[in-house]
C-alpha cells in the first residue's frame, strides 16, 4: 500500500469513530457539542492520530484496540486549532476551508467547544479498561505534558509574547515551534512506544525520529505560510508575516528554511533505520512533507 492510500483508510477509520464520540446527554447541551463537533469533524488529514496508529504498527502491534487513543490525540489537536484561531490569538477566519469556529459559534461558544474537546480527550483514555492500567496512566501523563503548560500551551504563551519581536533568534524559534507542534508529534510516537512494548532501541529509535519528524513538519508549516495555495491549505496564508511572527521562513530565507527541512528529515529517516521495512509508513512521511512544501 501506498503512502496516500494508507493515509486515506487510516483517516477514514478515525473519521467514522470520531463522528460517533461526542453526542450530548442533555438537549440543553446541543449548541455546545454540535459547536465541538463542528471542528472536529471538519476534515484534516489526522496526521497525528494516524502517526500513532502508524508507529504502533512499525512495532508489530495491531492498531485496531488503540483506535480511541489516536482520537484522544485529533480532540485535542481540533481544540488547539479552536483557541489559535480565536480574535485575542492568531484571528483567523479560515480553517479547512471553512469559517473558523468562533466566526460560526461566536467566541464564548468557540472558548467553551475547545475546553469541552481538551477534557473530553482525557476522559477518552480513561475510559480504556482494557489497557494495562500502568501503561494508561504512563500514557495519559505523557499526553498531559505535552498538551499543558510544559508544552503546547507555553508554547503558545511563548508564540504570543514573541509577536512583533522576529528576532528571538533559532534557539527561541526552536523552542517555539518544539512547544507548539513538535512536542505533540512526539507524544502520539511515545504513546505508541509505551503501548506497544517498544524496547530500549526502538524507543531511542522513536524517539529521535519523533523530534526530526515534528521540526521537518514546522519548517514546512512555515514555508507553506508564505508559498502556499490557500485554497489547498483551506486556512489564509501570508499571517505569519502580517502577525509579525519569527518563523523558519521570517527569519531564513525560503531557499534556507528548505534545506534546513532536508536536514531534519534526513535525521528522521535515518534514526528509524534499525525498524527496518515496517517502519516504511514514518519514513514516507517525513519524504511527503518534504513534497508539499516545494
Amino acid at each position: 500500500m501506498n503512502l496516500a492510500a494508507y493515509m486515506q483508510e487510516q483517516k477514514q477509520r478515525i473519521d467514522c469513530r470520531l463522528a460517533q464520540l461526542l453526542q450530548p446527554e442533555r438537549p440543553q447541551f446541543a449548541r455546545l457539542y454540535e459547536a465541538m463537533n463542528y471542528s472536529l469533524l471538519s476534515g484534516g488529514k489526522r496526521i497525528r492520530p494516524i502517526l500513532l496508529l502508524a508507529t504502533l504498527e512499525s512495532l508489530g502491534k495491531d492498531s485496531a484496540p488503540y483506535l480511541d487513543i489516536a482520537c484522544a490525540l485529533e480532540c485535542v489537536h481540533s481544540y488547539s486549532l479552536i483557541h489559535d484561531d480565536l480574535p485575542a490569538m492568531d484571528d483567523d477566519d479560515l480553517r479547512r476551508g471553512k469559517p473558523t469556529n468562533h466566526i460560526v459559534y461566536g467566541e464564548g461558544m468557540a472558548i467553551l467547544a475547545g475546553d469541552g474537546l481538551l477534557t473530553y480527550a482525557f476522559e477518552l483514555m480513561a475510559r480504556q479498561t482494557h489497557i494495562d492500567p500502568e501503561k494508561l496512566a504512563r500514557s495519559i501523563q505523557v499526553f498531559a505534558h505535552a498538551a499543558g503548560p510544559a508544552g503546547m500551551v507555553g508554547g503558545q504563551s511563548f508564540d504570543l509574547e514573541s509577536e512583533g519581536n522576529i528576532h528571538i533568534g533559532r534557539e527561541g524559534l526552536e523552542l517555539l515551534h518544539y512547544s507548539k507542534t513538535g512536542i505533540i508529534f512526539e507524544a502520539a510516537i511515545t504513546l505508541a512506544a509505551i503501548l506497544g512494548d517498544a524496547g530500549d532501541e526502538e524507543k531511542q529509535a522513536l524517539d529521535v525520529y519523533g523530534t526530526y519528524m515534528g521540526l521537518t513538519f514546522q519548517i514546512t508549516d512555515d514555508i507553506l505560510d508564505v508559498v502556499g495555495d490557500e485554497a489547498a491549505l483551506g486556512k489564509p496564508v501570508g499571517s505569519d508575516a502580517r502577525n509579525q511572527k519569527a518563523t523558519y521562513a521570517t527569519i531564513f530565507s525560503l531557499e534556507e528554511a528548505r534545506q534546513l527541512a532536508q536536514e531534519a528529515a534526513d535525521k528522521a529517516i535515518q534514526a528509524i533505520a534499525p525498524l527496518g521495512d515496517r517502519a516504511w509508513f514514518l519514513r514516507e512521511l517525513v519524504s511527503y512533507l518534504l513534497v508539499r512544501a516545494q
